[in-house]
């Protein structure tokens, strides 16, 4: 059987600062954010299995995305719970924001690492992650590969 890689694609609007930065990035800002994912698998052959053909249903592979990111991630504002952001984190907090706080720099290729991890956790067993493309801007994006990362 062949080896067969499915993307699905998701979209969600982060706000983020980051700490010591010497742009303009440094400032709150957001953006509204695109992640593609990329497993990879062999088609199920089992003609008595309800998902025969299919490497994983693109609907549990929405579920799993959805839940360890685009909830946490969408329309929240992150920042790294080890600088003095945490200190306007607990303020927008107290004030109704959602605040993600996390244990890194916020860039697109801290947030990939992040990203990699929580999906791992959840594919099934003969399921494995291939990529993740995380597009920051129209013209901007981080990518993270299975093969770079053994």
């Amino acid at each position: 059987m062949s080896i067969i890689r499915i993307t699905k694609q998701f979209y969600f609007e982060t706000g983020h600062a980051l700490h010591g930065y010497d742009g303009k990035c440094r400032n709150v800002h957001g953006h509204s954010y695109q992640l593609d994912v990329t497993v990879i698998g062999t088609p199920i052959s089992d003609v008595d299995h309800v998902k025969k053909g299919m490497v994983i249903d693109f609907g549990d592979l929405k579920t799993i995305v959805k839940s360890e990111i685009v909830d946490l991630f969408d329309h929240a504002t992150v920042f790294n719970k080890n600088t003095p952001h945490v200190e306007l984190a607990n303020e927008l907090e107290k004030r109704g924001h959602k605040v993600l706080l996390v244990n890194y720099q916020p860039t697109s290729e801290m947030m990939l690492i992040d990203f990699a991890d929580k999906i791992k956790n959840k594919l099934p067993q003969e399921i494995h992650l291939h990529a993740l493309k995380l597009r920051e801007t129209g013209t901007s994006y981080a990518e993270w590969f299975a093969s770079d990362n053994l």
